[in-house]
């Protein structure tokens, strides 16, 4: 082999292991059609595995595991199916999903902001499909006076899973994390309806997700998670404070639910909201929120009255 063909060797076979160890699942839109890829960051390109794998969702390429990865995996290190990110607009991740499940007051030191006690057992709501957004849409500002900012590690559900037996048997049913913004309308959440907090959570527009989903996390309960607001630091923890980790997640939320490929978990936010602060402070017209998690990305949504 000549220089050249000994260095395209060297990156194909480190491509290989980074890709296979960890990979950036996306969800493109590119000519007025969504497709699914893996990003490639060094390259600045997109693997089409729609083209490669002639897949018709992401929710398709979840459901077959690690074998679902293999060939995710063997397409990008083909060296074909390449696109420039420029020619590309990432969306939303996933979407269609069945279920998205959220869990209340899940980091200790959120607890502590609120003045609440430490949950013995997982605080569960929920959201629905259509709330999900993608990174760059509007947060629509709707008949709330207290918008609120709330980030979240999500986790994403690859093979099915139902009444499963202990926390390794869960962890294998994860595909992988992905950033969300869990927006939830205080007013509508805590002023009346019995104590149920749906009609403040579940909103059209009111869970933006993305840029990605990244397989393989190394260690998903150690990663910084933060909010900017109009580019001012708001929340800055590490999920290493999570009082369930996601392993215990999936585990006690499979006992009741059937979580099917796709299905997201938020789990939960660490302190920072503006209902914590004093005075407490909301979101209005024109602010740009910016969700970030360490090793996953962000995404940045501006408040749009309606």
């Amino acid at each position: 082999l000549d220089l050249r063909e000994r260095l395209s060797a060297a990156f194909l076979l480190r491509s290989c292991a980074d890709t296979y160890g960890r990979m950036r699942l996306v969800t493109f839109e590119r000519n007025g059609g969504l497709f699914v890829g893996v990003e490639l960051k060094e390259e600045k390109k997109i693997c089409d595995l729609t083209a490669a794998l002639g897949l018709g969702d992401m929710k398709e390429l979840l459901a077959m595991g690690e074998e679902g990865i293999k060939k995710a995996s063997a397409a990008v290190d083909s060296g074909k199916f390449r696109i420039d990110c420029g020619d590309v607009v990432l969306k939303a991740p996933v979407s269609g999903m069945t279920k998205i499940i959220c869990i209340g007051l899940n980091y200790v030191d959120h607890c502590h902001e609120c003045g609440a006690p430490i949950p013995e057992k997982p605080v569960v709501f929920n959201k629905f499909p259509d709330c999900v957004a993608s990174d760059g849409d509007p947060i629509p500002l709707y008949e709330t006076k207290k918008l609120d900012w709330e980030v979240e590690m999500a986790i994403v559900i690859g093979k099915a899973a139902f009444r499963l037996k202990d926390k390794e048997e869960a962890k294998k049913h994860i595909a992988g994390y992905t950033v969300t913004h869990d927006v939830s309308a205080r007013d509508l959440q805590l002023e009346g309806n019995g104590g149920q907090w749906l009609l403040g959570k579940a909103l059209k527009g009111y869970a933006p997700i993305g840029p990605a989903i990244v397989t393989d996390v190394k260690d998903p309960h150690n990663l910084g998670i933060r909010t900017r607001l109009n580019g001012k630091l708001v929340q800055d923890s590490s999920t290493k404070h999570l009082v369930f980790d996601t392993y215990d997640l999936v585990l006690y939320l499979s006992k009741y639910f059937e979580l099917k490929p796709g299905d997201l978990i938020f789990s939960g936010t660490p302190p920072g909201v503006g209902l914590g602060m004093k005075p407490p402070k909301f979101l209005k017209d024109g602010d740009v929120v910016t969700v970030e998690i360490d090793e996953i990305g962000s995404i940045t949504n501006t408040v749009k009255a309606i």
